[in-house]
């Protein structure tokens, strides 16, 4: 008996696996390049952020450096006007110093000046002025004045002889164009002589003669200006008096 022989079946398998093989090679490759291209793209950004980081730690240690700078020149600027505060408060105490130095000296100055003036003041306690005396080429101060004394202060001769002079002479010097003749100042011996020549002044009234205590220049010119104020207050006064 013969056996049956059994037919053989197509490889189907065999060629749906090959195909599938083949199908799948492109796509992998495809996938490779894709994490490639994005990995390469992730390390061209990462990069450049180094290097922008890279940038700005330069920056950074620019800034830095400049700011490390800029605090030296104010430290050096704080040390400096340090410096000058302590040299102002040396300055301004000295000056301080300087103006009670220059108070003192001041008022030390006008008391000496008081007192000079008070001294030439007690110097010239003796002396008197005669003005309108003729001034003849043959001048004799003191002739003139006795003379004088006689003839207009009314005084006898005897008495006139009594009076003694320190020193008789014409103020300034003679100018050949003046037309008044220079006063005659008289140093009296005795401050009662004076006191009594100045009592018969009154014997002078209504003439072109003078007489006048000398005074030092400053002495006049306070009592110019007081001189008004003493007025006003003497003609405040008068209507008081007249009242009471």
């Amino acid at each position: 008996m013969g056996r049956t022989r059994k037919s053989k079946k197509p490889r189907t398998d065999s060629v749906s696996e090959s195909s599938s093989s083949t199908t799948s090679t492109p796509a992998k490759s495809n996938c490779c390049s894709d994490i490639l291209f994005s990995i390469d793209e992730r390390l061209s950004a990462l990069d450049a952020r180094l290097s922008l980081i890279e940038v700005l730690h330069k920056e950074f240690q620019n800034l830095r450096h400049s700011l490390e700078y800029s605090q030296q020149q104010v430290d050096s600027l704080t040390a400096e006007n340090k410096s000058l505060k302590v040299s102002v408060d040396s300055l301004t105490s000295t000056l301080s110093s300087v103006k009670s130095q220059l108070t003192a000296v001041t008022t030390e100055s006008k008391a000496m000046q008081e007192t000079i003036l008070d001294l030439q003041s007690r110097s010239m306690r003796d002396n008197m002025i005669f003005s309108g005396i003729p001034e003849p080429s043959t001048d004799d101060p003191e002739k003139a004045v006795k003379d004088f004394m006689v003839n207009q202060l009314k005084l006898t001769p005897q008495t006139v002889e009594q009076i003694t002079f320190h020193r008789v002479h014409r103020l300034g010097q003679k100018l050949p164009t003046a037309t008044r003749p220079r006063p005659i100042i008289v140093k009296f011996e005795h401050f009662k002589q004076k006191e009594l020549i100045q009592r018969q002044g009154k014997q002078l009234k209504g003439t072109h003669f003078g007489l006048n205590d000398q005074f030092p220049p400053e002495i006049i010119r306070r009592r110019k200006i007081l001189f008004p104020i003493r007025k006003i207050m003497i003609t405040q006064e008068e209507p008081i008096m007249n009242h009471t």
